[in-house]
């Protein structure tokens, strides 16, 4: 790398609906040093509120879509083609994928260009396709520390756990107003394997009447319909209130007494649930189910983890929570914040990112 050139970096990820990831990514590129990196967006569609807070930003996005289907195979090179011309046109040094899927394709047209091309492996999961997808990477970020067990001979390989805002992710912006309910809150995107159903019957397991469940996701879809139906068959419409999908989360949680990630142990699992870190960097209570990702972020809070599927297991859990005292659970919520704050603080992760990119100019 020549002093004085800049590392220009193309960060593709599907899109901006909503803040999850999204909102990672707008953090690292908002973090970058603009002194040694040039950063672009490519994203399939401008949709969503929160596409308009990166446009905000100034930087170039790219409405352009950079995977494309593996099949037929035959026809799989014309259809790469258009990918690999638009990075050489641009110019690229790196092209870091923070796309969920196990698409190799994106990694095909890098190496026609002849680009770098890194991933982030964002949730759990892995098979033929992601084998294709790491043995054309030419480096792979790891978010927890089970990953690397799908790639062990993989050295190009790194642990950067996902970072997060502690500034912007903290309840004392909020005021707090006192309720006649323990209020407890799970935010997720509603399908079946977040184990929502689970929480559910937890809370009427308790017969506890005085304690008010808010569930934050977009729930027009089947799996939502059915825990609504679930919430009407155990007679507890006023203990659940459904809020649909929200951009910011932070008031609901910040006037929160307990957050609950019940996700089961099946299908994709969970890579670094960000809902579950914004919601210990709100300096609140957890529980969560004892699967990877959610027992890596909540490592050393063991008591804090309950089974996966297991709502009695849930309940008891739950109940020794509500009757704790309220300083004990503000000691709970203290120690987790300064946990996430020592751990997943976005100037170590912007830092690791740095770090990388520049290594692998370097090594070019």
């Amino acid at each position: 790398m020549s002093k004085g050139h800049k590392i220009k970096i193309l960060l593709t990820i599907p899109n901006f609906d909503t803040a999850g990831s999204g909102k990672v990514v707008y953090d690292l590129v908002n973090g970058l040093d603009k002194t040694k990196f040039d950063v672009e967006i490519a994203c399939a569609h401008n949709k969503g509120n929160f596409f308009e807070t990166v446009e905000a930003l100034g930087l170039p996005i790219h409405i352009f879509e950079t995977k494309t289907a593996y099949r037929p195979y035959y026809s799989l090179l014309f259809r790469v083609l258009p990918i690999s011309k638009f990075y050489k046109k641009n110019n690229y040094d790196i092209i870091h994928s923070w796309q969920w899927s196990n698409d190799w394709t994106e990694a095909i047209a890098a190496r026609l260009a002849g680009k770098k091309w890194i991933y982030t492996k964002k949730a759990m999961g892995f098979n033929k396709h992601w084998k294709i997808k790491s043995y054309l990477a030419h480096f792979i970020i790891t978010i927890n520390n089970e990953m690397k067990k799908y790639f062990p001979n993989k050295k190009s390989q790194k642990l950067i756990p996902l970072g997060i805002d502690t500034d912007y992710y903290n309840a004392a912006q909020f005021e707090k107003n006192k309720s006649e309910f323990f209020e407890v809150i799970t935010v997720a995107n509603l399908v079946p394997v977040k184990g929502v159903e689970v929480l559910i019957r937890a809370i009427h397991h308790l017969s506890d009447r005085k304690i008010k469940l808010n569930i934050l996701g977009d729930n027009d879809n089947d799996y939502g319909k059915s825990v609504q139906e679930l919430c009407r068959e155990l007679d507890m419409l006023d203990q659940v209130v459904f809020h649909g999908k929200q951009l910011d989360v932070r008031p609901y949680i910040a006037k929160s007494d307990l957050y609950v990630i019940p996700t089961l142990d099946q299908g994709r699992k969970e890579g670094m649930p960000m809902a579950l870190v914004e919601a210990m960097s709100m300096g609140i209570p957890i529980l969560g189910s004892n699967i990877t990702g959610i027992n890596y972020v909540l490592k050393g809070f063991d008591e804090l983890l309950f089974q996966a599927g297991d709502f009695q297991a849930l309940a008891n859990k739950l109940r020794l929570t509500r009757n704790l005292k309220k300083e004990e659970r503000d000691e709970i919520g203290s120690a987790l914040q300064t946990y996430c704050v020592n751990h997943f603080a976005m100037s170590t992760f912007i830092k690791a990112h740095e770090d990388l990119y520049t290594e692998l100019i370097i090594k070019k």
